[in-house]
């Protein structure tokens, strides 16, 4: 194709696209249906992961969850057995370590069968200023919350390949959109998981893989416990979540095929911003908003050395 056709399509799809976009902004998207699917979530011991795992007990699907955490572990999975009717299954894994996951990977794949939705939901945060943050605790951030992913893809995403069917869900964070002071580690760790989903995406699409699905959700705080004592400026405009909302919003976007998932809605302006104001500007804004203050009574599940 030449240089005059390329340019030629481009125009007439950028319209395309763009009608399509806000034609959407009226007409609700259809949702898919996920029956007979296998979904293994990571962190399904408490938190987000639990509340996902129950929101898909009625779905008719098979329940593959993963957590450090025995005793969590057990109450979501009895949890999920009062709830519906969904099989579930619960594997001890450290999502950290990379033999641990490949090996717990193959026992899933001979007594379940291959998953075809990934949630990688685990997460992890020191809550400390970089210099304060010791090192093993910086290493464990990157690990559950970027290597993680990059485990359980090499583990999971062969056989999505191979039937071109399949979703990857990244649970993220608007900490991997933008830097927020008091969570280095988390933001860096949370920009790798974000750049390592969109970069799979476009694998996918560049090899024509166009069955296997990309949801990456960025948050803003959640409460669940992972960040209890931040604070808001502007809770209107920029709130602390409630957990069943976001969940809500997740399944929904798995059930689209939504690519991304900003929560709130606010989050959209604020990364848009960020990318055409001047730098001044935009860290006179963060201050306005209160950006550089959000951690500053964080308390969490509590600080561990």
């Amino acid at each position: 194709m030449n240089f005059f056709l390329e340019t030629l399509q481009l125009l007439v799809l950028s319209i395309y696209y763009n009608l399509e976009a806000f034609l959407m902004l009226f007409i609700p998207s259809r949702k898919k249906s996920i029956a007979g699917e296998t979904i293994l979530i990571t962190g399904a011991g408490s938190g987000l992961g639990r509340l996902m795992a129950l929101a898909f007990t009625s779905m008719d699907v098979t329940l593959v969850l993963w957590d450090i955490n025995v005793d969590g572990l057990k109450e979501t999975a009895r949890l999920v057995k009062e709830k519906g009717t969904s099989q579930v299954y619960t594997y001890t894994c450290d999502c950290g370590n990379r033999t641990e996951v490949y090996t717990v990977a193959d026992q899933v794949k001979r007594e379940v069968g291959d998953v075809t939705i990934l949630i990688n939901n685990a997460g992890i945060v020191t809550g400390r200023k970089f210099l304060d943050a010791p090192d093993n605790l910086i290493e464990k951030s990157v690990e559950v919350n970027t290597m993680a992913h990059f485990w359980t893809y090499k583990a999971f995403l062969p056989a999505m390949i191979a039937n071109n069917h399949g979703h990857l869900v990244s649970i993220a964070s608007s900490a991997g959109l933008i830097g927020v002071n008091g969570l280095a580690d988390y933001c860096s760790s949370k920009f790798g998981a974000v750049g390592f989903a969109e970069s799979v995406a476009l694998e996918m699409h560049a090899t024509g893989k166009e069955g296997v699905k990309t949801t990456i959700v960025c948050p803003f705080f959640i409460n669940t416990g992972m960040f209890d004592g931040c604070s808001t400026k502007w809770p209107t405009f920029l709130p602390i979540l409630e957990p069943n909302y976001v969940v809500k919003k997740i399944v929904s976007a798995i059930l689209t095929d939504q690519v991304y998932l900003y929560l709130p809605q606010s989050l959209y302006l604020i990364i848009f911003l960020k990318n055409i104001l001047p730098t001044k500007l935009g860290v006179l804004l963060g201050d306005y908003i209160g950006a550089f203050n959000f951690m500053d009574s964080f308390k969490g599940h509590g600080k561990k050395d």
